[in-house]
């Protein structure tokens, strides 16, 4: 991990991985979905059910984003890795539309189910937290002009938004919520069946490589726009 942190071994390395990953992550996601909705009706949500293999994944992947995130800040702030900045930096704007992504599904979920598009409880106002702690990593960083401030100020807010994700994930646990509590990753052993358990964790593991597929992509075209920049900055110096 730590060779990875030199910009040109990393670019070196990871040649090819984005489009490994994403047809690995393609792949999975149609027979995730082919198996999801031609699985048999939920007794008690019925169709709804499948809306599932959409939202569950998505709000797995939002967490998992803000963690990676919340890494590569703590390894800017002290470390100073040369490509801490760029992964944390690229990270935000695709976990918050995974986040987005959860919520809208979730939304969808809900109005069949609970009768209403939304409810302020634990578990959904603190899933807007982190799409909020998303967009505030990203207005600070384009708030402030300088590059090296602008990031260390994101790494600082970034690791302070890690307290939200214990609150996402025991929120049903610690209080009355309608929001139905964990099906998979619980004491006991999953609550699904199979035929639902089989789609989700094909759907869970595509979703995970599409983020690393975009997170790669997009952490090899910041580094390309800063070398663009700072090649652009000198040639403007030495004219």
């Amino acid at each position: 991990m730590l060779g990875l942190a030199n910009p040109d071994r990393f670019m070196r390395l990871t040649r090819g991985w984005g489009l490994v990953l994403g047809l690995a992550a393609a792949s999975l996601i149609i027979v995730g979905l082919w198996l999801g909705f031609t699985a048999p009706e939920d007794y008690q949500q019925g169709d709804t059910v499948r809306i599932m293999f959409i939202h569950v994944p998505a709000a797995w992947v939002s967490m998992a984003a803000y963690v990676a995130m919340g890494a590569a800040s703590f390894a800017l702030l002290v470390w100073r890795h040369p490509l801490a900045d760029v992964a944390a930096k690229v990270c935000a704007p695709i976990g918050a539309t995974f986040t987005v992504l959860a919520l809208i599904t979730g939304s969808l979920w809900g109005k069949p189910m609970w009768g209403t598009w939304w409810v302020w409880d634990a578990r959904l106002t603190s899933v807007v937290v982190l799409l909020l702690f998303y967009l505030g990593v990203m207005a600070l960083r384009a708030a402030i002009d300088d590059d090296a401030r602008a990031g260390r100020a994101a790494a600082v807010l970034a690791l302070i938004g890690l307290v939200n994700l214990p609150i996402v994930k025991f929120s049903v646990d610690w209080w009355s919520t309608l929001h139905q509590p964990a099906s998979v990753f619980r004491g006991g052993g999953p609550s699904l069946t199979a035929e639902y358990l089989w789609p989700l964790g094909l759907m869970g593991l595509g979703y995970s490589l599409l983020f690393a597929a975009l997170w790669i992509v997009a952490i090899r075209s910041e580094v390309r726009e800063r070398r663009i920049a700072a090649l652009m900055l000198r040639q403007a110096r030495e004219t």
